[in-house]
């Protein structure tokens, strides 16, 4: 879809940045995502490139595993290991720590303090669910708590500054809590059930269990790292260089927010200090209430505008009238055209501003106030008798059939005769006044 072009350009971004680092996974996983967004050729061509990286480091492994060469390329994957951080983000060190040490993947030590510690226990003590325990936060507080609370435990887990047992667990417990509370609706459901509304809901629409689809509007999960990293800016760990610019060097970098929505990304400039993308967030939060308010406010100017012509408005109702005698229609008067007699109030009548002129004028101009007003008199009198008229001829037409009978047997045909030739006096008045002919 075209509205997803945006979208699909960031994450060629990242997917870039990765196949840069690396990272040939991610790239790929971003790539693809931008593709299922929108297709464009340099997404497939990054693809490409991907497929063929993999596919060559793939064979240079194989053509090396064999006895003679296995030393070497172990020593040769520990070297990498130590230039680049892994495809779930997390560097390994080999050096020692100032409070302890735990063994990673491949037996490698990493660094831990005593603190970092404490809250890997802490995290680790709550249950999967008790999403509210997790991020230390109460069941009433603010979206903007949940979000300071997480981004103070994501940075005291991730698997790049935490190396403490159990750590790697902890952060995604955190990233879990910090999926359903960032959203409205799994929030509702959590807090009615207590239990993960992913699993209770079926997977919540179309998405699996686990993590929320993809801010990016793929079907994808969303790990834990990537959440990180779309929280934080850009692809990669960014930690040591501050939350304002990617890891890869200069260029556009994505950081995120939630609302009612639920986790949402949002672009910023890596030279934008912290005040310029406030005022940017800001406009853009403008910008998008004008447009959700934008229907309301056109309804309401068509609705002045339409309603000017009957403020500036100049014209004054017609008379009222009667076409019986009253109390308060006291003037008998008769229309210039066919000659029908009604009645009028004689002062509101000889008082009316555009009336009164023509009466004084002695004549029935056409067009005139007074000619305009009889013509209404006409119409209405005349539709009046015209509807008497068809009831009564409907009403003699029903006796004469039931006068006949089905076949006629033993019909008194004078009667009907005499049924035919009845006389109907608003027929008969039309006939006078040349509405309807003989």
């Amino acid at each position: 879809m075209e509205g997803n072009r945006d979208e699909a350009i960031k994450c060629l971004s990242i997917a870039q940045k990765y196949k840069d680092a690396g990272s040939l996974p991610s790239a790929r996983k971003f790539c693809q995502k931008s593709i299922n967004l929108f297709s464009t050729p340099a997404a497939a061509k990054l693809l490409e490139s991907i497929e063929t990286a993999e596919a060559s480091g793939s064979s240079s492994s194989s053509a090396g595993s064999g006895p003679s060469t296995s030393n070497g390329n172990s020593q040769a994957s520990s070297s990498s290991t130590e230039t680049h951080p892994s495809a779930s983000g997390a560097k390994h060190r080999s050096t020692g720590s100032a409070n302890g040490t735990a063994g990673g993947m491949g037996g490698e030590k990493r660094e831990f303090t005593a603190e970092q510690l404490k809250v890997v226990k802490r995290v680790k003590a709550c249950k999967a669910t008790e999403y509210y325990e997790i991020l230390s936060v109460k069941k009433d507080c603010e979206e903007a708590e949940i979000k300071k609370a997480y981004r103070k435990l994501a940075l005291a887990l991730h698997p790049d500054k935490n190396g403490a047992p159990g750590a790697d667990e902890a952060f995604k417990m955190v990233s879990k809590a910090f999926q359903v509370l960032s959203d409205s609706q799994k929030r509702a459901i959590y807090d009615q059930s207590g239990s993960d509304p992913e699993s209770r809901s079926g997977g919540m629409s179309s998405r699996g269990p686990g993590f929320s689809a993809s801010p990016f509007g793929g079907e994808g999960e969303m790990s834990p790292e990537d959440l990180f990293n779309m929280f934080f800016g850009g692809g990669g760990m960014a930690m040591n260089r501050g939350f304002g610019g990617g890891p890869f060097g200069g260029g556009p970098v994505f950081t995120a927010s939630f609302g009612p929505g639920g986790f949402r990304p949002t672009r910023m400039r890596t030279n934008m200090g912290g005040a310029q993308a406030q005022q940017q967030g800001e406009g853009a939060q403008g910008r998008s209430l004008l447009m959700q308010l934008l229907p309301l406010i056109l309804l309401i100017a068509f609705s002045f505008l339409s309603a000017i012509p009957d403020m500036f408005s100049t014209s004054i109702p017609d008379p009222q009238y009667s076409f019986a005698p009253s109390t308060r229609f006291n003037a008998e008067r008769q229309t210039s055209g066919l000659g029908i007699k009604y009645h009028v109030n004689e002062h509101e009548f000889k008082n009316h501003r555009q009336i009164a002129a023509d009466i004084a004028g002695g004549t029935h101009r056409r067009g005139s106030a007074l000619s305009r007003f009889e013509g209404q008199v006409e119409q209405v009198y005349t539709n009046s008798l015209y509807g008497d008229c068809q009831r009564a001829v409907d009403m003699r037409q029903r006796r004469r059939d039931a006068e006949i009978g089905l076949f006629g047997v033993g019909t008194d045909w004078e009667k009907v005769k005499a049924i035919e030739a009845e006389k109907i006096d608003s027929c008969e008045e039309l006939k006078r006044l040349g509405v309807i002919k003989s």
